[in-house]
């Protein structure tokens, strides 16, 4: 790769990876026109350490997108698509007995194969099924016949699911829910990017995936250095209140958990770490608030009942708490 003599840098000071980072979201950003802000946000979500959940229509783009991200970061990408009668040993691999030597030899499911991984449609599978994510999202292990086994490092789940699509699927649980660090959505393009995309429709070398620009152990240099971001305390105090306030309101029946305020918290690291800096500002965390938080939120029936979603009560709980002053900051920009 044009950039291999870099990793020879410290890994805490990893200057060229904001940089980096930004080409990556550019190649991407040409074959999913008129997208860039929500494929920015995804590489900031998987520089966190976060799993994403893209909920939209049809044909938008949302596996394609997942594609051309594993294709520029250069890792091993795997697809499962979620049915009805998948089985957890799909996922997470089995133990099958073997005539030849006649033992049990385990058969690794596309968790443990790929660094990455696309969940496509995974409201369709059943409960049982999505509880096999549980314990690799969380943990970054599976458990299979009482024998544990790691992730690979990086690891990301990407999943997809059609919000206005009800028969045959399964609402997800709160606690899955609540382990996607990002709920993501592109939406139709406008006509001018609409037209755009057929043009380039017609060019097979546009249309194609972007080759790699990074590998998956420079990710997880930077990832490391996310976590040194400074965050200062009156941030995290801001932070807090804010989810302590979600949990209290009368129109919120399931309020932020301990883990939202930390995928907050990694995701306005992540945000800074993007822009060059190794420091947090308000800014960062307004920047990651909706898609962080808002499929957190489970709402009363008044509210509903009102026409108050998601976004609407995370904005009247953002509004309602004073935002904290710059301060010095410790760190600087790289």
């Amino acid at each position: 790769m044009f950039h291999s003599s870099l990793q020879q840098e410290e890994p805490d000071h990893p200057y060229w990876g904001p940089e980096l980072i930004q080409r990556a979201v550019q190649k991407v950003s040409s074959v999913i026109i008129g997208h860039e802000e929500q494929v920015r946000r995804a590489f900031m979500s998987m520089l966190a350490g976060g799993h994403i959940l893209l909920e939209d229509v049809p044909g938008v783009g949302k596996t394609m997108l997942v594609r051309c991200i594993a294709s520029v970061i250069g890792c091993d990408f795997g697809r499962i698509q979620f049915t009805s009668d998948l089985m957890p040993g799909d996922i997470t691999g089995t133990t099958v007995y073997s005539p030849h030597t006649g033992d049990f030899d385990f058969r690794p499911g596309p968790v443990l194969a790929n660094h990455m991984i696309l969940a496509d449609e995974i409201n369709r599978a059943s409960p049982r099924a999505q509880s096999a994510l549980l314990e690799l999202m969380e943990e970054r292990k599976v458990t299979v016949d009482g024998r544990t086994y790691p992730l690979r490092s990086p690891f990301f789940l990407l999943a997809t699911q059609n919000p206005c699509e009800f028969e045959g699927t399964n609402r997800l649980p709160e606690a899955q829910m609540d382990r996607f660090m990002m709920r993501l959505s592109l939406g139709y393009p406008d006509m001018e990017q609409e037209v755009l995309m057929l043009e380039r429709a017609q060019d097979r070398e546009l249309n194609s995936l972007p080759g790699p620009l990074l590998a998956a152990s420079e990710i997880t240099t930077m990832q490391r250095s996310v976590l040194r971001v400074y965050v200062d305390e009156s941030i995290k105090k801001y932070l807090v209140q804010i989810a302590d306030a979600s949990r209290k309101h009368q129109d919120i029946r399931l309020g932020i958990s301990p883990r939202g305020t930390l995928a907050w918290m990694r995701a306005s690291q992540a945000s800074a770490f993007m822009d060059g800096r190794m420091y947090v500002i308000p800014d960062d965390c307004l920047t990651v608030a909706g898609p962080v938080l808002a499929h957190r939120l489970q709402l009363g029936f008044e509210a509903r009942s009102a026409g108050v979603d998601q976004h609407e009560a995370l904005q009247r709980l953002i509004r309602s708490i004073e935002l904290p002053r710059q301060r010095t900051r410790k760190g600087g920009r790289m």
